[in-house]
């Protein structure tokens, strides 16, 4: 069985990296974009993903909330991980269509394990 492939959305490199690759040590394949723009070229050119982990705040035109709107247009039941470090973002929740919000500062152990129930793993 292949591991489920997720796209990790943060625009601070060594969040990104760090984050990457613990959940790749955790047995999930990681593609990462630093910007809501790139993750969405990297969406529309990839099959497969599980699963979006991204920060709300991001530079360029689509912030991580408007990155995931753009996803469920073409896969409505791709679970989204929000991470946020704004308290303001911290009241979001399945009201607002966030199926998870994490803030930060996160614990690895933290995403990894709401990586895995979220992908059924």
């Amino acid at each position: 069985m292949r591991n489920p492939k997720i796209l990790v959305v943060e625009d601070e490199d060594l969040i990104r990296l760090t984050l990457a690759e613990a959940l790749a040590d955790a047995g999930f394949d990681v593609v990462e974009a630093g910007s809501g723009d790139e993750a969405l070229l990297l969406l529309q050119a990839q099959n497969g993903f599980r699963l979006l982990l991204t920060d709300i705040h991001l530079p360029g035109l689509l912030d991580g909330l408007a990155l995931a709107e753009e996803v469920r247009r073409s896969e409505p039941a791709m679970p989204v991980i929000y991470m946020t470090g704004r308290p303001d973002c911290a009241v979001l929740g399945p009201r607002d269509g966030v199926d998870r919000l994490i803030a930060k500062p996160y614990r690895l152990a933290e995403v990894c394990a709401a990586a895995r129930r979220m992908t059924g793993g």
